[in-house]
């Protein structure tokens, strides 16, 4: 069933540990947090009771987190996967605020470290056509099953053609892809709704897969058990198309989401239309794939304009 095993997502980070329950419980129930994002938080809650098993949360004192910060970035994490973990203690010291279990939030007096400054990688339009080429020739060789190959080659152009996020793509269901109005309705973070156009050539290669694979309803994309496909059954089959097209293996499905708003804005799309085409709550978070359009226009000009440098 679409959207099934939410309840799932959410277990406790500690029999004893009520407040922690009671925010995952929020996050879910409240929030409508996606499933992901509530494992994700609760990750961070469990790292850092591991680190200070003991203590109740409100007794808890800045110079507690400070510590826990410097050991993760003493066991060189990645400063986005610091913040990302103080996220969720902000968030979660947040909600004991609300509910005045706490007088303050403790968190805010924590500074976090500087976010760096990664431009989204991405392919070029013709890396994009090598991989979408790949499942293709691998069914043409007979090197798997038919509708196997059919599959991931619709999964990659439906990838480049829409923008959507891995989740998304594997959520849809037959009925989410109109071949008439030629678009696709996704359900997005926080369960809102969008609907993406569809390029002919994504449409075409979906049509050509539920044909051969026999998929007239339910799950878009199925395995071999025709159970709906897995968010990490798209990553293997992707780092298997990738090898085949003789492009990096640590490009992920997320590049190729990267890859088509890059795309778009190189091609003279605005930013607002691109913000909603993948689903950006604020403008600010699509504002990144500028700076890569406009890194690639001082890298052109480096390179030919006689007077680029001094």
């Amino acid at each position: 069933m679409k959207g099934g095993g939410r309840k799932k997502s959410l277990s406790k980070v500690s029999p004893l540990d009520r407040h922690a329950e009671e925010f995952l419980r929020h996050l879910e129930a409240e929030k409508n947090a996606s499933p992901q994002t509530i494992r994700t938080y609760r990750t961070s809650l469990e790292a850092f009771r591991k680190f200070r098993p003991s203590g109740a949360w409100t007794d808890l004192k800045p110079e507690d987190f400070r510590a826990w910060m410097l050991e993760l970035m003493k066991a060189s994490m990645a400063r986005a996967s610091v913040r990302l973990r103080f996220s969720a203690l902000r968030a979660f010291y947040a909600f004991l605020h609300m509910r005045r279990t706490i007088s303050k939030n403790v968190l805010l007096e924590v500074s976090l470290p500087k976010a760096e400054k990664q431009l989204p990688r991405f392919l070029t339009t013709s890396q994009v056509d090598a991989l979408v080429a790949a499942p293709v020739a691998a069914v043409k060789s007979k090197q798997a099953p038919t509708w196997m190959g059919l599959r991931d080659a619709a999964v990659i152009e439906l990838f480049y053609s829409t923008g959507m996020r891995l989740s998304e793509l594997v959520g849809l269901d037959v009925r989410d892809v109109d071949p008439i109005s030629e678009t696709a309705r996704v359900t997005g973070k926080g369960s809102r709704e969008r609907v993406c156009p569809v390029g002919g050539p994504a449409l075409e290669a979906i049509q050509r897969y539920r044909h051969a694979a026999r998929v007239h309803a339910g799950p878009l994309f199925i395995n071999k058990s025709r159970r709906r496909l897995s968010s990490r059954a798209v990553n293997s089959l992707l780092k298997l198309r990738l090898a085949q097209a003789g492009l990096p293996c640590d490009l992920s499905p997320h590049k190729l989401r990267h890859s088509f708003a890059t795309h778009l804005l190189d091609n003279g799309a605005d930013l607002r239309s691109v913000q909603t085409l993948l689903g950006h709550a604020s403008l600010s978070t699509t504002q990144i794939y500028t700076h890569v359009t406009i890194e690639r226009l001082k890298a052109a000009f480096m390179a030919a304009h006689p007077r680029a440098e001094a």
